[in-house]
């Protein structure tokens, strides 16, 4: 093997391990099935999305290791009472049902509306918070006070939020989707909409604190928030419920809502409590002076998973990619055939796609892959068919003189395509290989979509949270850059190298 292959080989060995000390660091997790497992377990599941999550839950601006939030009170204190601790299960907030059904989480506290089309799908505990739309407008804005005045507007509103569905009915208005609760309102604030309709916790948080925004006449509607469980889970709902009741009784639910600014008429309707209790509300300003090294140790985390499954997935890559070559070059049939067909539909077809059917996908015909190995497989399995063609490129590169003169002197093929061909067809491709491990840093942010947060995602959740998006966009690229750079150089070397008389 060439000498240039062992050490790019090392270097992969080096990433990977320092990848698994970092994860290993990390909390494990397990697909809960009720209330039995998750007290055998000693934690609580809770899955939820804190990207943009505020009051419901996001990072802490003091230590953005720790999940705030109205919602992260309330799982503590149902964890509580279960005589567990509660751990977060992070997913984006529109796969939070699929990633329970699957069992990523035991329950869902995101500010799930019940409405009957989920509960054809979940369980749903009693509602622990009463909701009402409130629509934020400019604060130069006079023409817009109800819903009738939207008409021939742009309004923006979340995807798959009730206040999404009542735009459509209304008819005549230009909706715009957002996948966050940040953007609309930023968009909102520079001229890009008109208004924005989204849950008064929502717009508590991102509109009445933005001095450019204000409320628009009264609150719309009304609905409920209730925890999810899967279909089988009802002892748990059971348990849930009874917990529910006695925070109610003792008041500590009103003085969490009091706690995150929440507490307001429409509760009442739910809970008869007096006492008063303010404290402790994190607000976004303080979340925007925060000093930037209090965000360092949870992008770093997010960085030693981007490793960890970069590395991972491109040992992968390398090695099913030159098996890959080698059953399409001098494989027999079907096999040479199968080995065509598998580059050119991954080469042929979106990796977001492929990541959606491995973790997704998969579980409706009884295989179920941890986020982790769904993420590994998903990108490795993706680059092979890549680095087949490299490989591919390379062998076809060396003479076929060379073949021919090995097997004169009594090779057979697989001793000659060993000892011949493949140490000067990898020397040709390894630069390319290393180019494609650079490539594979960027394209493992897809990877949060089927519940990793690595470096990208933990950037997303905390400029969300904090619209710093500059300075912490800035460092998230460093940290790329730091981790891509060695490659670079190590690319350019191999390429000199080739160039040379050696060749």
């Amino acid at each position: 093997m060439s000498r240039y292959v062992k050490n790019f080989l090392r270097v992969i060995s080096l990433l990977l391990g320092l990848g698994l000390l970092i994860y290993w660091a990390l909390p494990a997790r397990s697909g809960g099935s009720g209330l039995d497992r998750i007290q055998k377990r000693g934690y609580l599941l809770w899955g939820s999305d804190a990207e943009g999550g505020a009051p419901y839950v996001f990072p802490d601006p003091k230590d953005p290791s720790r999940l705030v939030g109205f919602e992260a009170d309330l799982a503590d204190a149902i964890a509580r009472e279960l005589g567990v601790t509660a751990r977060q299960a992070q997913n984006a907030w529109d796969s939070l049902i699929p990633a329970l059904e699957r069992g990523d989480s035991d329950v869902v506290i995101n500010g799930i509306e019940i409405t009957p089309q989920r509960r054809e799908k979940v369980l749903f505990s009693a509602p622990y918070y009463i909701y009402t739309e409130q629509l934020v407008v400019r604060k130069d804005e006079t023409r817009i006070q109800e819903l009738n005045d939207l008409r021939g507007r742009k309004v923006g509103t979340l995807s798959g939020a009730v206040a999404q569905e009542i735009l459509t009915k209304a008819g005549g208005i230009d909706v715009k989707i957002y996948p966050g609760q940040v953007e609309p309102y930023e968009d909102l604030a520079i001229g890009r909409i008109d208004a924005v309709l989204l849950d008064l916790p929502i717009a508590a948080y991102y509109g009445k604190t933005n001095p450019r925004l204000k409320f628009a006449g009264s609150p719309l509607g009304e609905g409920y928030y209730g925890i999810a469980l899967r279909k089988d889970d009802d002892e748990l709902r059971r348990r849930i419920d009874g917990i529910l009741a006695k925070l109610l009784s003792s008041g500590e639910l009103r003085r969490i809502y009091e706690k995150w600014d929440l507490w307001n008429p429409q509760q009442e309707k739910l809970y008869e409590l007096s006492e008063r209790e303010k404290s402790g509300f994190v607000g976004i300003g303080e979340s925007k002076q925060a000093p930037l090294a209090t965000f360092f140790p949870a992008l770093l985390k997010g960085a030693g998973i981007t490793v960890l499954v970069s590395t991972a997935s491109m040992a992968l890559a390398i090695i099913l990619g030159l098996g890959l070559t080698i059953s399409r070059l001098y494989g027999r049939q079907p096999l040479s055939a199968i080995a065509t067909a598998y580059i050119e539909l991954y080469r042929g077809t979106p990796l977001l796609i492929q990541l959606y059917i491995l973790y997704y996908g998969l579980p409706n015909i009884g295989i179920s892959l941890s986020p982790v190995f769904a993420a590994f497989l998903g990108l490795g399995m993706n680059y092979a068919a890549y680095e087949a063609e490299i490989y591919r490129a390379g062998i076809q590169a060396v003479p076929k003189g060379q073949m021919e003169a090995a097997l004169s002197l009594g090779m057979t093929r697989p001793l000659a395509l060993r000892r011949v061909i493949l140490p000067q067809a990898l020397r040709i491709a390894t630069p390319g290989v290393t180019n494609d491990f650079i490539a594979l840093f960027k394209d493992s942010s897809l990877v949060s979509v089927i519940a990793m947060v690595e470096l990208t995602k933990t950037y997303t959740i905390l400029a969300a949270t904090t619209l710093r998006f500059f300075e912490l966009g800035l460092i998230a690229a460093i940290l790329y850059f730091c981790m891509s750079y060695p490659l670079s150089l190590l690319a350019r070397r191999l390429e000199a190298r080739l160039k040379g008389p050696g060749r």
